[in-house]
């Protein structure tokens, strides 16, 4: 007797019972692989590590450089001022701050339709304190091989000893991240030996440990999944390639098909047997440190490090092969096509970038280094004096945003025979002053309820340094 086949099952002609059709679910996040990266040589290795040494350098040491007895670059929250170098910003021109930004948005755009993702491989600071991380775990636990090998041996002193020693490296660099980082909003200098002693406010305490977390997890443990999976740029850039942008690639019809062979063989012999230079020694993969294998084409985890670069030039050297199997290219000329330098986007990108740019340079040139708000008292409209004048009160604040000490005369103007009671306003460099000034006007001259009148204060010293303020006078109308 015939079975039935079941309803979770379907027949087929040989007489097997397979399962329907169903949709296979496919997680969303791959399991993570730890990545052993490779120590490499090589000429972009070398811009890559001076370029980064020289960013944490700047990044470490800027907070200690003090000009005119602060630091040179402090961003005093607490008293909303803003110190970069000689000059000093407030909350009112952050403006500027604004422009500056849209700048390194275009630049950022510019720069990766020209030459794709080598912001984030040269100076990005997650890629930036990875490599050193990555530094560190080379000096402490020993090259890649000894590495894979130290991980899957079983506990020993000589483990611990690494590990510890790797470790507490990680945690100094992250410490002295969280340091540097808070020295930029408290001065340095002052902030070190408080943190010592614990004099420091919870605030500060809380904040380095913030950052010195931060750093610890995202250039430690977390490293390429931050380029993956939450850095954005990796999603957006690819709108941004087209096929003149200089990419990281492997040149397929160079190197395939690949394989291994006798090291003795020439250039031309290795062609004659069918076999393309690529010797798939998969030194680009170790020496990745997102850990992809760039013979697979181009791919959003590619950081345009240029590690494979190096890893297969010193390959093809020793092989006595051409270099540039693995090269900086572009897709037209991976295809014999000529690649176009100059292109509507890129030209467009780079005007728009030089007018901002130069925009920004002239705003900055002829910023005013003074500013100042008038406010009217609103407790009450106008008083009548004993003179029978009427009077209005202003409180004015006055920010010297200059690196000098000037004292501003106050005129008042817009009324015929308007007096006031203070005719000058002395700021120091850098600094806030208040005052309160009591302005008069002969009620004869009062045509109206509310009259506009001009404010001006000038420096003694630099009379180029002078600014407006429109109000209001308040007055009865006989």
């Amino acid at each position: 007797m015939d079975k039935i086949p079941s309803k979770d099952v379907t027949p087929d002609p040989v007489g097997h019972h397979t399962p329907p059709d169903s949709p296979v679910p496919q997680a969303m996040y791959a399991k993570r692989r730890h990545i052993y990266v490779r120590e490499i040589k090589g000429l972009f290795q070398k811009i890559r590590r001076s370029s980064n040494w020289a960013l944490m350098l700047t990044f470490f040491l800027l907070p200690w450089i003090n000009i005119g007895g602060r630091p040179a670059v402090w961003f005093d929250l607490p008293h909303r001022e803003f110190h970069i170098f000689t000059a000093t910003f407030y909350p009112q021109e952050f403006v500027l701050l604004s422009w500056l930004l849209i700048i390194c948005a275009f630049g950022l755009f510019f720069i990766t339709v020209f030459a794709g993702r080598v912001w984030c491989g040269y100076t990005c600071p997650q890629s930036v304190w990875t490599f050193l991380f990555i530094w560190i775990e080379h000096r402490t636990e020993g090259h890649r091989n000894r590495r894979i090998k130290l991980d899957k041996q079983a506990a020993s002193a000589d483990k611990l000893r690494r590990k510890t020693a790797k470790h507490v490296a990680w945690l100094v660099v992250s410490l002295a991240t969280g340091i540097a980082f808070v020295g930029y909003f408290a001065p340095i200098r002052q902030l070190v030996p408080d943190l010592a002693t614990l004099d420091a406010n919870g605030h500060a305490y809380f904040w380095v440990g913030f950052f010195l977390v931060f750093t610890y997890l995202n250039a430690g443990w977390l490293r390429e999944q931050v380029c993956i999976y939450m850095c954005p740029y990796a999603r957006f850039q690819g709108v941004m390639f087209d096929r003149d942008t200089l990419i990281v690639s492997y040149d397929a019809a160079r190197g395939e098909p690949r394989g291994s062979r006798q090291k003795n063989l020439t250039h031309e012999q290795v062609q004659s047997a069918g076999y393309g230079d690529c010797i798939d020694c998969d030194l680009c993969v170790q020496v990745c440190p997102t850990g992809i294998d760039i013979r697979d084409g181009l791919q959003y985890e590619c950081i345009s490090c240029a590690a494979c670069i190096d890893a297969c030039d010193s390959v093809m050297d020793k092989m006595g092969y051409p270099r540039g199997l693995i090269r900086y290219t572009t897709e037209s000329s991976l295809e014999g096509q000529k690649t176009h330098i100059l292109r509507p986007r890129l030209i467009g990108y780079f005007i728009a970038l030089t007018i901002m740019v130069g925009a920004f340079a002239w705003a900055v040139n002829d910023r005013m280094p003074l500013d100042f708000d008038a406010e009217r008292d609103r407790t009450q409209l106008y008083q009548m004096t004993s003179d029978g004048q009427i009077s209005n009160v202003y409180s004015l604040t006055v920010r010297n945003l200059d690196s000098l000490d000037h004292t501003y005369r106050l005129n008042v103007s817009g009324l015929p025979g308007l007096s006031f009671d203070q005719h000058s306003i002395a700021v120091p460099a850098g600094e806030s002053r208040q005052a309160v000034i009591t302005v008069k006007a002969d009620p004869d001259v009062i045509e109206k309820p509310s009259h506009s009148i001009v404010l001006t204060l000038e420096a003694e010293e630099d009379g180029s340094i002078h600014l407006e303020r429109d109000t209001r006078f308040i007055g009865n109308l006989r």
